[in-house]
């Protein structure tokens, strides 16, 4: 586990590592080029880079940690993947529920998967789950698949945001996370795109956090990030979901 540089958690936990790319978010995964840099350094655990790997010597960590944190679950993969077994996904949910003092937040690209496993299986009461929701076609139906679920807090991580999303149901979502893209290669995201969504989540009673323009600032000028900033409508949104999940919930 590690302290993350993402700011809406505070700590990454990997029980399973690799993924495989299913839409235009993931053109250049930040996970992928991270695992091959792992891989180059000899990490243990990215000996097969970014192939799906399941870790489960790795299920143990968030119980030897007393003090509340919040968890990012798998930012260097995808817990609802195909080849996830349900089984281990399970394993890795009963050490959320055997952890009351953390919350965990879980973000998928595979929603189709979430009504189906849930069907049968309540989401533990500090597990945060959400979408990643990139564009109008792949991205905005998994809206509605997460909707489905009754998790305490659905979010969804509208990052990279590719394109106008047009109209958005917001019903049932408790947090809607904007941001651009990074790194080399990165996609210009349009300030009207991004303030779209930041305004149909005001009027829709949905906390909003804008985390990051990216490589490309408002003005249309690619830079490092930390210099576009984080402002949108000439403010920082850092709002976050409302009750946010505690020890004494």
């Amino acid at each position: 586990m590690a302290e993350s540089s993402i700011e809406w958690t505070e700590h990454t936990w990997n029980p399973v590592t690799g993924c495989t790319k299913v839409s235009p978010g993931c053109k250049h995964c930040y996970a992928e080029t991270m695992a091959r840099r792992l891989k180059a350094m000899g990490a243990a655990g990215y000996e097969r880079g970014f192939e799906l790997a399941l870790h489960p010597a790795r299920l143990v960590q968030p119980l030897a940690r007393r003090t509340p944190t919040v968890y990012f679950v798998n930012s260097m993969s995808d817990l609802f993947h195909a080849g996830v077994p349900d089984d281990y996904v399970a394993r890795v949910l009963d050490v959320c529920q055997r952890t009351p003092q953390h919350t965990y937040q879980i973000l998928t690209k595979r929603a189709e998967r979430l009504p189906l496993y849930f069907a049968q299986r309540p989401v533990p009461r500090n597990v945060w789950l959400g979408v990643s929701v990139e564009d109008r076609r792949h991205g905005v139906p998994r809206i509605a698949q997460l909707r489905q679920v009754d998790a305490r807090v659905r979010f969804l991580s509208v990052e990279p945001l590719l394109q106008d999303l047009g109209p958005l149901d917001l019903r049932g979502m408790h947090w809607v996370i904007v941001g651009g893209e990074s790194g080399a290669g990165a996609r210009p995201m349009a300030p009207a795109w991004a303030e779209g969504v930041r305004a149909q989540a005001v009027a829709q009673g949905v906390p909003f956090f804008f985390k990051q323009w990216g490589a490309w600032g408002a003005d249309g000028v690619r830079r490092d990030k930390k210099r576009n900033g984080r402002d949108l409508a000439g403010q920082r949104w850092d709002q976050f979901p409302l009750p946010v999940v505690s020890a004494a919930c």
